[in-house]
């Protein structure tokens, strides 16, 4: 089972809100940065997500199995989490992610580089120096 943070949780849950909100308003929805970064630690697969659906386990975000084509859609946290992997491992939450990148940014440049993990690295590149 994978855990979030409650502050991570409420995020997700506000920016599902907030799409919600603007699809009955029939107005432009959001364009978050993803909150949530899942992969495999023996695997290329990796989600990064944006939204949590009421329900509590509908993500939305982009899922890059590994395959070459990350695309965007909706993923089950459950369904992720009881992944079993050699080595008796699973699915890990990436903890130290963070992004100043909008989902549509990560989208664009993951299809163009081939994947997530490729995508991340060239705008990590791309993020000013600090103070």
């Amino acid at each position: 089972m994978i855990r979030l943070p409650d502050d991570m949780l409420a995020a997700l849950l506000a920016n599902g809100a907030a799409t919600r909100a603007a699809q009955r308003r029939d107005t432009r929805e959001p364009d978050p940065v993803p909150v949530l970064k899942l992969f495999n630690p023996v695997g290329a697969a990796t989600w990064l997500a944006t939204e949590l659906d009421e329900d509590g386990d509908t993500l939305f975000g982009l899922a890059d199995l590994g395959f070459g084509c990350p695309e965007l859609g909706s993923f089950s946290l459950s369904e992720i989490g009881s992944a079993r992997l050699p080595f008796g491992l699973g699915i890990e939450r990436d903890e130290d992610f963070s992004t100043p990148f909008a989902l549509s940014v990560w989208a664009d440049r993951a299809r163009r580089e081939g994947s997530i993990i490729a995508a991340e690295a060239v705008l990590r590149s791309e993020i000013p120096p600090g103070p």
